[in-house]
C-alpha cells in the first residue's frame, strides 16, 4: 500500500509556518549552546502535531500523544510535576480518546474531522471539570513542592479545557490552548532564568501561540464550509 506524504495536504502558508516554527526551535537549541535534546526533539514533534491539528487531521492528535509524553518526561526533570502529570495522565489519555473520537467523525469521508458545536450539557461538564482539576491540583501541586506552583496550577486549568475542547471538536480548542501557551511561557521563562538550556522550550510554546492562532483561523474556517455544504 502506498503511503501519502501528509505534507502534500498542506498550503504554501502551512508549510511556511510549519518551517519558520521547525527553524526557530533549532535555532533556539543552538544558542542555549547544546542543551537538552529531548526539549528539542519534543518541541518539532509538538509543532508538527499543531499545524495536523489545524487542519482537522487525526495525525495531529497521534502526534499529540507522543508530544505529551516527552513533555511529561522533561517537566519531572525540572520538577514541574503538574506539568508531568497534567500530560502523561490528562493530556495524552484524552488525545488518546480524541484520536478514537475524531476517526469516528470525519467530514464526508475526508481526512477532515467534523467540526462540532457545544450542547450546553458540555458547557457544563468542561467548567465543573474545570474547576475541580484546578483545586485538586492546586493541593496536589503544593503537597508535592512544585516549582513555581500558581503558573502550574493555571497551566493545568488551561489544558484540561484545551483537551476537553478538542475532543468536542470545538473551534475554540485552539483559544484555550493559546492561553495555555502563554502560562507555558511564562513557566519556561522562569526555567531558563536557572537555566538557558530550557530556552527551547520557551520557543517551543511561542511558535505553539502563532500556530494554535492559526488553528482557531483554520477551524472557523471549516466550521463555515462544513456548514454551508451541510
Amino acid at each position: 500500500m502506498k503511503i501519502k506524504n501528509p505534507f502534500r495536504d498542506l498550503t504554501r502558508f502551512e508549510v511556511g509556518l510549519w518551517l519558520l516554527s521547525v527553524v526557530v526551535i533549532i535555532a533556539s537549541y543552538a544558542i542555549s549552546r547544546g542543551g537538552d535534546l529531548l526539549t528539542m526533539i519534543a518541541s518539532l514533534i509538538g509543532v508538527t502535531a499543531l499545524i495536523f491539528v489545524a487542519k482537522g487531521y487525526v495525525l495531529g492528535q497521534m502526534l499529540t500523544v507522543a508530544f505529551a509524553v516527552f513533555y511529561g518526561i522533561i517537566s519531572f526533570f525540572f520538577s514541574y510535576y503538574g506539568e508531568m502529570i497534567t500530560y502523561l495522565f490528562m493530556t495524552a489519555p484524552i488525545a488518546i480518546v480524541t484520536v478514537i473520537e475524531w476517526i469516528r467523525h470525519p467530514y464526508e469521508g475526508t481526512k477532515e474531522v467534523q467540526v462540532s458545536h457545544l450542547t450546553r450539557t458540555m458547557k457544563i461538564v468542561m467548567v465543573i471539570g474545570a474547576i475541580l482539576s484546578t483545586v485538586a491540583f492546586y493541593f496536589i501541586l503544593g503537597a508535592l513542592g512544585n516549582a513555581n506552583l500558581i503558573v502550574s496550577t493555571l497551566s493545568v486549568t488551561t489544558s484540561f479545557v484545551a483537551s476537553y475542547l478538542t475532543f468536542c471538536r470545538s473551534p475554540y480548542y485552539a483559544l484555550a490552548y493559546a492561553a495555555n501557551d502563554i502560562v507555558l511561557i511564562i513557566l519556561w521563562v522562569l526555567s531558563t532564568l536557572t537555566s538557558i538550556s530550557y530556552l527551547p522550550m520557551v520557543f517551543c510554546f511561542v511558535m505553539f501561540f502563532a500556530n494554535d492562532i492559526y488553528g482557531f483561523y483554520n477551524w472557523k474556517r471549516m466550521q463555515k464550509r462544513q456548514g454551508e455544504k451541510g
